[in-house]
């Protein structure tokens, strides 16, 4: 199984799974850029993999049907319209015949769900997790978001994982500041800096190292709750509410 980066609009990644001639996209807002790769290399589209509605993610749908016959996947309770096979949580599905289950990650947007396949240790989860990072908030709660990038932490630690946005410079920017003292997050934010300084893609990232330097993976840090116990107005925060701290300071970063 080969996955491919197709770079859309201003930072988005449209993930390709190339497979025997056949290919799967992940969240393909764009239909322009998957026909071009798919015309390219010869491929024929199978799936499409929607992880939730919003339209940078779901806008070359109708596109990509009018000219393949595909299946589309995506959460059973989505806004989206396009969805023909509706999936929840601990549904399993074959993708050129290896399984991946589906994690409902509600936060970002109540609809969302992950793609994760044990045995390819691959993780499709769209704008829940970044690396460095988390989305934003839309439609869930703090509370909510936090339960589902819970679900994700505890993976298996190799697990390889495929954001959707070219997020990671910022979001080790942000995470400097609410722990500065991370030797691992300095080392990775300097090798980061480099790559985009180089144009580089700095995508897929992968739980072990996710783990050591997301700060929203990180709100039992003792080091993290101290630098936003003041924004948080609590002089001993819990994990919640240091993370509820943490996301609340990076939307107004």
């Amino acid at each position: 199984m080969n996955i491919l980066p197709l770079p859309a609009f201003t930072d988005n990644y449209i993930w390709l799974i190339e497979e025997n001639g056949k290919a799967t996209v992940v969240d393909p807002g764009d239909a322009e850029v998957v026909n071009n790769c798919l015309k390219e290399k010869n491929l024929e589209l199978e799936n499409i993999l929607i992880t939730h509605h919003h339209f940078d993610h779901t806008g070359g749908v109708e596109q990509l049907k009018k000219s393949h016959e595909c299946n589309v996947y995506g959460p059973h309770d989505s806004p989206f319209n396009g969805v023909e096979i509706k999936l929840k949580e601990n549904d399993e599905i074959s993708i050129h015949g290896s399984t991946f289950k589906i994690i409902e990650v509600p936060g970002h947007t109540l609809d969302h769900i992950a793609y994760y396949s044990e045995e390819q240790n691959t993780l499709f989860c769209g704008d829940t997790l970044f690396s460095g990072g988390c989305g934003r908030i839309f439609e869930g709660t703090p509370n909510q978001m936090y339960e589902s990038l819970s679900k994700l932490s505890v993976l298996d630690l190799s697990t390889v994982i495929y954001c959707t946005h070219e997020y990671t410079q910022s979001n080790l920017n942000f995470a400097i500041k609410v722990e500065p003292g991370n030797d691992n997050l300095v080392e990775y934010k300097n090798k980061i800096d480099e790559k985009r300084s180089n144009n580089e893609i700095s995508l897929p990232t992968n739980l072990k190292l996710e783990k050591n330097i997301n700060p929203f993976l990180r709100s039992h840090v003792e080091e993290i709750k101290e630098n936003v116990k003041d924004f948080a107005k609590i002089n001993y925060p819990s994990d919640l509410e240091t993370f509820t701290a943490v996301r609340s300071l990076k939307d107004n970063s």
